[in-house]
């Protein structure tokens, strides 16, 4: 395999790794979350809060990984480090905006401190809880959604 080779590979294992983990993140945000939200117990929607998201915090943490290598072996390749002093590549500083963000949540702030302080706050006020986490998780998601899109039409060549 030539170098052109490995520049499609990494895009495809780039683009693989932003459908499972946006992908994800959309599930959660307008399927999980909500219905969530209509259990009335608080235990067990706490309860099955933490065994589903678990699962695909899991999930995600491997895909930011792969999607976050894949997204700086590009930008070596393409030597297009320069883009992010250009408002144009606006897309790009979102791309890593939102990869930042999610890598801070998933490897430190949530294992560290969210989980506990959640949890906390779930078993005080349960709606509470869930109406705030889910409206991070709708933030979260407009703006992965936007940089997808701005994404896609900035790497064929539309100029915003």
């Amino acid at each position: 395999m030539d170098s052109g080779d490995f520049f499609s590979l990494a895009r495809a294992v780039h683009v693989l790794g932003v459908v499972l983990w946006i992908g994800g993140v959309a599930f959660v945000t307008t399927i999980l979350l909500p219905s969530l939200m209509k259990i009335t117990d608080s235990e067990n929607r706490l309860n099955l809060f933490e065994a589903l998201e678990g699962k695909f915090a899991f999930q995600a943490r491997i895909v930011t990984v792969i999607t976050g290598l894949s997204g700086y072996y590009m930008l070596e390749v393409m030597n297009a480090w320069e883009r992010y002093q250009h408002i144009q590549f606006w897309w790009m500083h979102l791309m890593t905006f939102i990869w930042f963000i999610f890598t801070l949540v998933l490897f430190v702030l949530e294992p560290l401190v969210l989980h506990r302080l959640f949890r906390k706050q779930a078993i005080k006020n349960s709606d509470q809880a869930f109406a705030l986490i889910h409206r991070m998780h709708k933030i979260l998601l407009t703006l992965s959604l936007l940089a997808v899109f701005g994404a896609v039409a900035g790497a064929h060549g539309f100029q915003f």
